[in-house]
């Protein structure tokens, strides 16, 4: 087929307005119904499908009488199944006597005589094209203008494993796969309510992805329902191959470094967001669902604060907060009192520091600069190497760089146990995309330090609350509920109190059902046992 110019600049312009893929590429056959002969069908479809070797094109025929055309493609469609279920029951056993000449697809449909779930009748020949492309099965029989759409996927698939990214000492080993109705059936085997809604949503003009919207009805809040609908909606992309597609789309602040929609390959972290009146969004070949609205709180809480005792989860929480603010805060710390403050270092530790500064031809800042891009480097090559080699290049790596480093006397000693730390402690993070805001922060923090010492640190730090301040995920402040202040949802930010004394939901993220848990079922010695 040759396109002439003005066919080419028609062709974009209706790209650039969102039509759908097949009736882009063919636009005669746009509101076109089937006809009754097969063989105009059939013809219909090859010039559609003309130079994709992977269409498959079968003809049967009952009987010598009725002729029949299966349409669909190779590797997407379970063959096995078709052939024992659909093709070798027509091919070979015929028709009962019983039923007489096949007229029309109702008749096939009453009499079962294709025994494959979830079946349907369509007449347009673009919608055809598009469930053909979906995955499904199209069953033409000769002399009747409808034809049967049979959803017979059977595509290869990874099996349900434990997530490699969010791993938990207690809890459940399952995780997402690249199947999207996997997915929602991993969720839908632990939240057993009508309530659990589930809206189907194409968005993709040339893949076509489906994407699935999750929320609890009377828990999620109707308005972030509502937005994330109308978010989702209104995306026009050409692709989308990841759930980070979506995820640019629809967050509030793009410019910000730190994340307003969280990602997770759990069930169970989404099972959790949903009965607290979040929203999930499931997208088609990927493993990663995404979860809103997210709060800063929410994003420094890990699977296992809900698995373990609560004595124990607040222990842990206020120690990884602690690593938290140490790896944004430390390096610069170092470089602002050895620099502009060494007054307030104690006198043996500041000899020890300018002796092992001695011979180190560049100033703290530069150091420490230096030896972050180098450990960001490492910490990158690590994560792009094979897993055999990727580990034991970024541990030998560190070490070996930094002990030389230490011997050259182009950095310090101190400056490579700042670094370390701080590496370690950024290690701490329960989610690697917040990690990677405090990551990126860390930087112009210690340009502030090194240029105006402890007052560049304030000021930093001042401008990062204030932008936190203004950030909003779907509506709900970031820092909520410190920010605004909410004293009852404070059971589950700094601590974690006992799950029978988190009554209520969170108030700023739910809708109208906030009760949780009825009161009074503190446990005591004396109900359920004899009295001691």
């Amino acid at each position: 087929m040759i396109w002439k110019k003005n066919q080419k600049r028609s062709f974009f312009k209706k790209l650039l307005k969102g039509m759908e893929f097949a009736d882009i590429m063919f636009p005669n056959v746009q509101n076109a119904d089937l006809n009754t002969n097969l063989s105009v069908n059939e013809n219909i479809f090859k010039e559609i499908f003309q130079g994709s070797s992977d269409i498959v094109f079968r003809p049967i025929e009952v009987q010598g009488e009725t002729k029949i055309l299966f349409i669909y493609i190779d590797g997407l469609c379970d063959s096995k199944t078709l052939e024992q279920v659909a093709l070798k029951p027509l091919m070979f056993d015929g028709l009962p006597d019983a039923l007489g000449k096949v007229c029309n697809v109702e008749q096939i449909i009453e009499k079962q005589l294709i025994a494959i779930t979830q079946v349907q009748k369509e007449t347009k020949t673009a919608n055809l094209v598009n469930v053909i492309l979906k995955g499904n099965i199209v069953i033409l029989i000769d002399g009747v203008n409808k034809a049967l759409v049979a959803e017979l996927k059977g595509f290869e698939k990874r099996s349900v494993e434990e997530p490699s990214a969010e791993t938990s000492v207690r809890g459940p080993r399952d995780g997402f796969t690249e199947t999207l109705r996997v997915n929602t059936s991993l969720v839908r085997r632990r939240i057993r309510s009508v309530k659990l809604k589930m809206e189907s949503i194409t968005v993709g003009e040339v893949t076509q992805t489906d994407i699935v919207i999750a929320y609890i009805d009377g828990i999620a809040p109707d308005s972030v329902v509502e937005e994330v609908r109308k978010r989702v909606q209104r995306i026009q992309i050409d692709g989308v191959m990841e759930s980070s597609y979506i995820e640019e789309f629809i967050e509030d602040s793009s410019w910000s470094p730190f994340p307003q929609v969280q990602n997770t390959e759990r069930p169970d972290v989404v099972s959790s967001s949903l009965l607290e009146g979040k929203v999930a969004i499931f997208v088609d070949n990927t493993p990663f669902v995404l979860v809103v609205p997210l709060t800063f709180w929410g994003g420094l809480q890990a699977v296992d604060d809900y698995y373990e005792r609560s004595l124990y989860t607040t222990f842990i929480r206020l120690i990884r907060y602690s690593l938290f603010n140490i790896a944004l805060l430390f390096p610069s710390l170092y470089v602002a009192i050895v620099t502009f403050h060494p007054q307030l270092i104690p006198t043996n530790l500041l000899i020890s520091i300018a002796a092992a500064r001695e011979g180190v031809p560049f100033p703290t800042v530069v150091e420490t600069l230096l030896m972050e891009f180098m450990f960001e480097g490492l910490r990158e090559a690590g994560i792009r190497l094979p897993k055999p080699i990727g580990s034991a290049v970024s541990i030998v790596g560190a070490l070996v760089i930094g002990q030389a480093a230490v011997q050259a006397g182009i950095v310090s000693a101190p400056v490579v146990i700042v670094v370390s730390t701080t590496g370690i402690a950024s290690f701490a993070t329960p989610r690697y995309n917040l990690g990677t805001a405090y990551r990126m922060l860390r930087f112009p923090m210690l340009i502030l330090a090194g240029t105006l010492g402890l007052y560049g640190i304030v000021a930093g730090v001042f401008f990062v609350l204030i932008h936190l301040l203004k950030l909003r995920s779907f509506g709900v402040p970031y820092l909520s509920p410190v920010a605004p202040l909410i004293l009852k949802d404070l059971k589950d930010v700094f601590i974690r109190v006992p799950r029978w004394s988190m009554t209520y939901r969170p108030a700023l993220i739910s809708g109208a059902n906030k009760k949780r848990t009825p009161e009074g079922q503190q446990p005591s010695p004396k109900h359920g046992g004899r009295d001691t």
